[in-house]
C-alpha cells in the first residue's frame, strides 16, 4: 500500500504473520490480516517518529553503507525555542532597519499605521487559518506546502508550493541586497567599485556595486549552505540575538531622547536638506580673526572660494540653518510627522515650515548636494515595500518535524510572535515619528547625517550597535532563505506532482538538495541583478500574499464543507475570518502592484493547469474534491426541481455495449459515434450487463469495467461506466434503463447496436432482448437510437468528405431526427456533410405545399437542409411481398413448435425450405433449379428480378393470376402482408434516394402490441434497412426536443 493512501501512519506489513492464538478473538480471526488488532495499531502509533526532511535520507544512506541504523532522536523543541523565536527572527529583519524610518517619513504616522495595521492583520488572520490547518492531524516537515497540498489537493498544493518557493528565494535575494546596502553605505563606503563622478550617476553606481557584491555574497552563502547546513542552524541563535539587541538599543535610545537627545545636526539651505558628506560646518562663511572666509559648503554652490565668485541663485537668496535631527520625544515633532509627503523621483526633501525664497532658475538643482527622492513615492508602493517585514510567519510550521507537540506549539508560538512583532512595529512607527525630524526620516540613506543609518542615530549606546546587528541579521536571514527554499523545492519534487521538477528531488547521499540549491541560487541571482531593494520587495510580497491567500482559502473551504476529517485542535477559527484574510491578501496584492499581481496569478494558474494536465496522480483526500462533491450535490438537487425545458434538451446517452467472451468491447465505433454526437457535452453513461451473480462474477465485472474505460479513453468518450451483473440479460438491461444516472442527471436516450446475426443465432433470446429493450425505452419515455452496421461508422480520426446525412421523416415524434444531424455536424468528422430531409407524401397529400411548409419549418428551426418530398402511390401488393411474408410466417411457425429437439427443428426447417424453393421455381417463367443451400432471406438478384417483373404494365394482371395460383397466400395474416408491403416499398424509395449517403436516419417503427409478432417485427426492420450501409434508427421519447423559439 503506498504511504500516501495509507489511513494510518507508518503502515507496515510486518505484522501480517502474527497469529492470534487467543480464544477471545476467534470470531474475528479470519480478518486479522486486513484489520489488525487495536492493541497492535496503538503500539505502532506509539513508536511513530516524525522525521524531519532529510533525516530519512540520512538513514537510508547509513543503511547502504552497512552501518547500524541510527536511532532518530525524538523531537524535543518546545513552543518558545521551536516556534516563537524562529518566527520572531524571520519576521523582524531588513525592512525594519533599512526602510521603516523612510516609510514613516514619507507616509506620515497615520498612513504608516494603516500600512502596518493592514499587513499585520493579514498575517494574523492567516496565522489563525494556518493554526487550524496545522492542528488538523500530523504535519510532517514541509510546512505550508504540505498543509496546503493536503488540504486543497495536488494542483493547488503545487501552485502554492512553487509560489512560496519563489517568495522564499526572492526573500533570499532581498536579504542579500540588504546586507550589501548596509556594508557599502554604512560600514565601508570606500569599498565601492563603481564611484559616481557626477551626482546624477550616484544611483546607477550604487546599483552596479550591489550587483557585483550581491553576486559574490550569493556565491559565498550558497557555498556555506552546501557545505554545512548544521552550521547555519547553529548560528541562527546568534543572528537572533543580534536582532533582539538591536531592537532593545532602539527602545533604549528612544527613552534617552526624552531627557538627553543625541547630537545629529541636519543642515538646511532655505528649507532644503543638504547632504553633509563634504563639509563640516553648516555655514556659508565664517570669521577667522577679522577676515571673513568661505567654507567648504560655499565651494559646493559657487565656482570658487572667493566672496565675489558666481554662486547658485538659490544659495545666495536663502540662509543656512541647522536643526537637530533627533529633537527627542518631548519636542512635539510628532505633529509635523503626522501627514504624508509623497513626491516624484528627484523631488527635494524640504522642511515645510522653514522660510524659503524660490529661485528663478532651478535647472542646476539636480547637480547640487541636496537630499532628493531616489524613487517616485506613493502609498501603494510603500505597502509593497513594507509587506516583506511581516512575512516569516511560516517559520514555526516549517519546523513542525522538530517540535515536541506541534499541535499545541504552532498556534501559540506563531500567534504570539505576530502579536509581539505587530506591537514592535506599531510602537516603532509612533516613536520614530515622535523622536526624529521629518527631513531626516525622509532621508533614506542618512546623507544629511554624514551617511549614518537613520535608525542608528536614534539607538543607544552607539549607531554601530544597529549597523552591526542589522548586518548580521540580514546575513542570517539570507542564509535561512537559501537553506529553506531548496528543501521546499525538494519536497515538491519528491511528491512527483510536477513531472519536470523530478530532478530536483535528488541530492547528496545525506539528502542535501544539491540540484535544488543550484536552481535557487540561479533565481536568487535574478533578484540581485534587479539590485534595488525597493524593486525586489514587491515581487516577494506577491508570492507570499499568494501563499497566504491559499492558506486562508484552504481553511475556509474545509470549515464550510464540514468534512468529517476536519477536526482541528485549535478551536479559535471561523470561516468568516479566513474569508476576511483571503480578501485582505487579494486586496494587498493589487494595492502593492496590480501588474505583479496579475503575473503572480498567471504563474500560479499555469502551474495549476499543468499539474492538472500532466501530473496530479496523487489522491490526498483534499478539500477541493469535497467542494466538487458539494457543488455536484447542489446542482443535482436543483436539476430535480423541474424537467429540462425544450431549449436545454440534449441527448443524455445511455450506451448499451456488447462485450465478447474475453470482456473486450465488440463495437468500439459505437463509442466513436457517441463522442461525435456529444462533443464532451452532457451526460454519457456506458453500460453493460453480465449474466450471473455478483459474488461469482465480481472479477469479470471489474475487468469489463476496466476494458470499457480504456475503450472510452481510446475513443475520447467522456462519461461514466456502469457494469451490472444480473441473473439474465433481459433484467440487467431493464435495471440499467431504469436506474442509471442520479437525480436530475439521468439519461433520456439509449444508444445500442442492431443485433446483426439474430437470424443465424440458435438462441432467440438475443433478438427478444432487443425488442424488450425497445419496449422498455418507450415505456420509460426515453428516445432510442439503434445503429445498424455499427462497424462501418467512422472513427474520430476519419474526415468524411462532401456527402449527405439523409433524414427520412416519416412520422413526427419530437423532432429528434432534426436535432441529431445538427449535433453531428458540430464534430469535425461530419462537418463537411450536408443535411437532406425527405418526407413521404400519400396520394391525397399536396406535395408542393408540403415542401413549402417543411422549408418554412426548417427556416424557423434555424437548420440548413435540402428538402425533398417523396410520393408513394398506392399500388397493389406484389407477389414478392406475399412471398416474403409467407417465408416469414412459416419460419416463425416453425420456431413456435414447442419442445422440438434441435435436430428435429433443423429437419423441419429444411422441409419448409425445400417446399419454398419448389414454390419459387413454379413462380418464375423459366423453371430454375433450386440452389444447393437455402437462405432464409431473399438474394439481391431475386429481389431485383421480382421488382422488374412488378414494373411491367400488366403487373396487376400477373399478380391476380398468381393470387389465383397460390392457395396458401389466402391464409396469410393480412396485417403482416400490409406491413411487409410498407417495408418493401419504403426500402425501395430509401435505397433509390439515399444509397450513397454517409448516414441515413430513419424513424423506427414500434414493436407490435401482442408479443406473438415479435419475430415478424425483426423481419420487417431487416427488409426496411436492406441495401443501406450506415443507418441510425431513431425512436423519439414522446416529448418535443427542438423548438422554433429563442
Amino acid at each position: 500500500m503506498p504511504k500516501e493512501s495509507s489511513p494510518f501512519i507508518n503502515n507496515t506489513d510486518n505484522d501480517k504473520g502474527n497469529n492470534y492464538d487467543g480464544k477471545n478473538m476467534a470470531l474475528f480471526e479470519e480478518e486479522m490480516d486486513s484489520n489488525p488488532m487495536v492493541s497492535s495499531l496503538l503500539n505502532k502509533l506509539a513508536n511513530y517518529t516524525n522525521l524531519t526532511q532529510g533525516a530519512q535520507e540520512h538513514e537510508e544512506a547509513d543503511e547502504d553503507e552497512g552501518a547500524k541504523k541510527k536511532t532518530v532522536k525524538s523531537p524535543q523543541m518546545g513552543t518558545f525555542m521551536g516556534v516563537y523565536l524562529p518566527c520572531l527572527q524571520n519576521i523582524l529583519g531588513v525592512i525594519l532597519f533599512l526602510r521603516l524610518t523612510w516609510i514613516v517619513g514619507t507616509a506620515g504616522i497615520l498612513e504608516s499605521l494603516a500600512i502596518v495595521g493592514m499587513c499585520c492583520s493579514c498575517t494574523m488572520l492567516t496565522a489563525i487559518s494556518m493554526s487550524a490547518i496545522a492542528t488538523n492531524g500530523v504535519v510532517p516537515a514541509g510546512g505550508s506546502y504540505y498543509m496546503i497540498s493536503r488540504s486543497l489537493g495536488p494542483e493547488f498544493g503545487g501552485a502554492v508550493g512553487l509560489c512560496f518557493y519563489l517568495g522564499t528565494t526572492f526573500a533570499g535575494s532581498m536579504y542579500i541586497l540588504g546586507t550589501i546596502e548596509i556594508l557599502l553605505t554604512y560600514i565601508v563606503p570606500k569599498a565601492a567599485i563603481f564611484v559616481a563622478e557626477r551626482k546624477e550617476d550616484e544611483v546607477e553606481a550604487l546599483l552596479n556595486n550591489m550587483r557585483v557584491y550581491g553576486t559574490c555574497c550569493l556565491v559565498l552563502m550558497s557555498l556555506v549552505v552546501f557545505v554545512g547546513v548544521k552550521y547555519v542552524n547553529k548560528l541562527a541563535l546568534v543572528f537572533l540575538a543580534c536582532v533582539i539587541l538591536s531592537i532593545l538599543a532602539i527602545y533604549a535610545g528612544v527613552i534617552k531622547t526624552a531627557f538627553d537627545p543625541p547630537d545629529f545636526p541636519v543642515c538646511l539651505l532655505g528649507n532644503r536638506t543638504l547632504q553633509n558628506h563634504n563639509f563640516d560646518k553648516c555655514l556659508k562663511t565664517e570669521d577667522i580673526g577679522n577676515t571673513t572666509v568661505t567654507t567648504k559648503l560655499w565651494g559646493l554652490f559657487c565656482d570658487g572660494p572667493e566672496l565675489n565668485a558666481t554662486c547658485n541663485e538659490y544659495f545666495l537668496l536663502n540662509n543656512v540653518t541647522e536643526v537637530q535631527g533627533i529633537p527627542g520625544l518631548t519636542s512635539g515633532v510628532i505633529s509635523d510627522n503626522m501627514w504624508s509627503d509623497y513626491g516624484p523621483l528627484g523631488m527635494l526633501v524640504e522642511k515645510k515650515d522653514q522660510p524659503s525664497i524660490a529661485a528663478a532658475d532651478t535647472s542646476q538643482d539636480i547637480y547640487m548636494p541636496y537630499v532628493v527622492n531616489d524613487i517616485t513615492t506613493f502609498f501603494t508602493l510603500l505597502v509593497g515595500i513594507y509587506f516583506p517585514s511581516v512575512t516569516g510567519i511560516m517559520a514555526g510550521s516549517n519546523r513542525s518535524g522538530d517540535l515536541r507537540d506541534a499541535q499545541k506549539s504552532i498556534p501559540i508560538g506563531t500567534i504570539l510572535a505576530i502579536a509581539t512583532t505587530s506591537i514592535i512595529y506599531v510602537t516603532c512607527v509612533v516613536l520614530f515619528g515622535a523622536c526624529i525630524e521629518g527631513v531626516l526620516l525622509r532621508d533614506k540613506f542618512g546623507d544629511s547625517v554624514k551617511g549614518n543609518l537613520v535608525i542608528g542615530t536614534l539607538s543607544w549606546p552607539s549607531p554601530w550597535v544597529i549597523v552591526i546587528g542589522s548586518f548580521f541579521s540580514c546575513c542570517g536571514a539570507g542564509l535561512q532563505s537559501l537553506t529553506g527554499a531548496p528543501r521546499l523545492l525538494q519536497a515538491i519534487a519528491r511528491d512527483g506532482i510536477v513531472p519536470f521538477l523530478q530532478v530536483f528531488g535528488h541530492g547528496k547521499a545525506n539528502g542535501e538538495p544539491t540540484w535544488a540549491l543550484l536552481l535557487t541560487g540561479g533565481i536568487c541571482e535574478i533578484g540581485i541583478l534587479i539590485a534595488s531593494l525597493d524593486a525586489v520587495a514587491p515581487i516577494l510580497s506577491m508570492f507570499f500574499l499568494m501563499c497566504y491567500l491559499f492558506v486562508n482559502l484552504a481553511c475556509a473551504v474545509q470549515t464550510l464543507l464540514r468534512t468529517p476529517n476536519w477536526r482541528p485542535r485549535f478551536k479559535y477559527y471561523h470561516w468568516a475570518l479566513s474569508f476576511l484574510g483571503m480578501s485582505l491578501c487579494l486586496s494587498l496584492m493589487f494595492i502593492c502592484s496590480w501588474y505583479y499581481a496579475i503575473v503572480a496569478m498567471a504563474i500560479a494558474g499555469c502551474i495549476y493547469k499543468y499539474i492538472e494536465y500532466r501530473g496530479a496522480e496523487k489522491e490526498w483526500g483534499d478539500g477541493i474534491r469535497g467542494l466538487s462533491l458539494n457543488a455536484a450535490r447542489y446542482a443535482l438537487i436543483r436539476l430535480e426541481e423541474a424537467p429540462p425545458h425544450t431549449k436545454n434538451w440534449r441527448p443524455q446517452l445511455l450506451v448499451l455495449l456488447d462485450l465478447d467472451a474475453d470482456q473486450a468491447v465488440k463495437h468500439p465505433r459505437l463509442l466513436s459515434f457517441t463522442t461525435q454526437l456529444k462533443a464532451g457535452k452532457g451526460l454519457t453513461i456506458v453500460g453493460n450487463v453480465l449474466e450471473g451473480t455478483y459474488l461469482t462474477k465480481e472479477a469479470e465485472s471489474k475487468k469489463a469495467e476496466q476494458n470499457i474505460k480504456s475503450s472510452m479513453t481510446a475513443e475520447r468518450t467522456k462519461g461514466f461506466c456502469h457494469v451490472v451483473v444480473s441473473s439474465n440479460l433481459r433484467d440487467g438491461y431493464s435495471h440499467l434503463i431504469q436506474s442509471a444516472g442520479l437525480g436530475g442527471m439521468k439519461h433520456n436516450s439509449v444508444l445500442m447496436a442492431w443485433p446483426a446475426n439474430w437470424k443465424q443465432s440458435n438462441d432467440p433470446q438475443s433478438w427478444k432482448n432487443f425488442i424488450e429493450t425497445v419496449r422498455e425505452t418507450t415505456a420509460a419515455h426515453q428516445a432510442l437510437l439503434v445503429a445498424k452496421n455499427a462497424e462501418n461508422f467512422p472513427t474520430n480520426q476519419d474526415r468524411l468528405g462532401e456527402g449527405t446525412i439523409d433524414v427520412w421523416w416519416v412520422v413526427h415524434d419530437g423532432g429528434m431526427l432534426m436535432l441529431l444531424p445538427f449535433l453531428l455536424r458540430q464534430h469535425k468528422v461530419w462537418r463537411k456533410c450536408k443535411m437532406r430531409i425527405f418526407t413521404v407524401a400519400q396520394m391525397d397529400d399536396n406535395s408542393i405545399q408540403m415542401k413549402k411548409d417543411l422549408q418554412m419549418f426548417l427556416y424557423h428551426l434555424r437548420l440548413d437542409a435540402e428538402v425533398e418530398v417523396v410520393e408513394m402511390h398506392d399500388s397493389d401488393i406484389s407477389a414478392f411481398t406475399y412471398e416474403k411474408t409467407l417465408v416469414m410466417e412459416q419460419r416463425s411457425q416453425m420456431l413456435k413448435q414447442m419442445q422440438l429437439s434441435r435436430n428435429e427443428r433443423e429437419r423441419e426447417a429444411q422441409l419448409i425450405h425445400d417446399r419454398n424453393t419448389a414454390s419459387h421455381a413454379t413462380l418464375n417463367d423459366k423453371a430454375e433449379t433450386g440452389p444447393d443451400r437455402v437462405h432464409m432471406t431473399w438474394t439481391k438478384e431475386r429481389l431485383f428480378t421480382e421488382r422488374n417483373r412488378n414494373r411491367e404494365p400488366n403487373a396487376n394482371v400477373a399478380v391476380r393470376d398468381l393470387f389465383n395460383m397460390k392457395p396458401e397466400w389466402e391464409s396469410l395474416n393480412q396485417t403482416n402482408v400490409r406491413r411487409m408491403h410498407t417495408a418493401v416499398k419504403l426500402n425501395e424509395v430509401v435505397v433509390n434516394k439515399s444509397q450513397g449517403a454517409h448516414l441515413v436516419l430513419l424513424n423506427m417503427p414500434g414493436p407490435p402490441r401482442n408479443r406473438g409478432g415479435d419475430e415478424n417485427y425483426m423481419e420487417f426492420l431487416e427488409v426496411l434497412l436492406e441495401g443501406l450501409n450506415r443507418v441510425l434508427l431513431v425512436r423519439g421519447g414522446g416529448r418535443e426536443v427542438i423548438t422554433i423559439y429563442s
